[in-house]
């Protein structure tokens, strides 16, 4: 992948990555308390209102107390991509930075990380192809078809995004433009930093991570997410694309409408939750060599 722009300042911002539950939000209000910061949200579903809960995003104290972006700024039923997504994180770091303070990124969705940091690719673009491989997506037997085919051209790239739509479609757009897999097209991602970033990855042991996810899961449904998630579905949030992405609201509906109990949905969630992490364990592992890991526990050396 080739870097779109140059570097884009010269002064630093740090960057806290890693899979859900992690404890990434923690880490971040602690550097930012510290070093006089202030959040960027790098999560694709913490962008949107009505679905504070079930995206864990910060509390409205957190937020009074240190200033976060790109929380909350969208209704669900608009659609925003990574282009998007780079321009309002670019916008809200010039905006900190003229303020005197510091950017602290955090989150887990790794596209959106990737794009930050190292820039957009310049793989060819088909806006029509897209808008054909999502509306076949939809139709009936759609999904089955699309992954059938993808598994005929890209298995690797099946095996990498199968459980996301929206890479799916766009490895598949790829393929079908270049003849060729997006993952032998993007084999050198590292070429330059937009920004010059101290990085850490969060990387809990495993047995750790899986114990967090089941009881922050658990806490969540005892606290309103379930409620949260009936009002979401009441204003359409399962016609939209941000649903295919909104984990564990369409388990919350099955709830809803009488096909499992409590217990089943939150072994449900949990397992759906655990699979989401171990997939960014891997992402962060190899996409983001910059960044340095940190266990269970660890702070932010104070030389951050």
């Amino acid at each position: 992948m080739k870097i779109t722009e140059s570097t884009v300042s010269a002064d630093p911002i740090v960057v806290i990555m890693g899979p859900t539950a992690s404890g990434k939000s923690a880490l971040a209000l602690e550097l930012a308390r510290k070093r006089g910061g202030e959040i960027v949200s790098v999560d694709s579903m913490q962008l949107y209102r009505g679905l504070e809960i079930g995206t864990a995003q910060p509390t409205a104290e957190e937020q009074m107390e240190i200033p976060h972006h790109l929380v909350g700024c969208f209704d669900f039923h608009e659609r925003i991509d990574v282009f998007m997504f780079q321009r309002l994180a670019d916008a809200a770091i010039a905006e900190i930075r003229r303020r005197g303070r510091l950017p602290v990124l955090a989150g887990g969705t790794g596209l959106y990380l990737r794009a930050l940091l190292y820039g957009l690719d310049d793989l060819p673009a088909d806006p029509g192809l897209r808008q054909e491989l999502d509306a076949a997506y939809d139709s009936e037997a759609g999904e089955t078809a699309l992954k059938r085919r993808m598994a005929e051209l890209d298995p690797a790239g099946l095996a990498r995004w199968e459980n996301c739509r929206r890479r799916l479609i766009r490895a598949l757009e790829v393929r079908l433009l270049t003849g060729k897999s997006i993952l032998e097209l993007q084999k050198n991602p590292f070429d330059r930093l937009r920004y010059p970033v101290r990085a850490w990855r969060l990387d809990p042991e495993p047995e750790v991570l899986r114990e967090r996810i089941a009881r922050r899961a658990r806490r969540m449904l005892e606290t309103g997410w379930i409620e949260e998630a009936e009002r979401a579905i009441a204003s359409g949030l399962l016609e939209t694309p941000t649903a295919h992405q909104a984990l564990g609201y369409r388990l919350i509906a099955e709830h809803l409408a009488g096909r499992f109990g409590f217990e089943e949905l939150h072994a449900r969630i949990s397992t759906a939750t655990w699979q989401l992490a171990r997939r960014q364990r891997t992402w962060f592992r190899h996409q983001h060599p910059e960044a340095e890991p940190l266990r269970s526990g660890a702070s932010v050396p104070e030389t951050a």
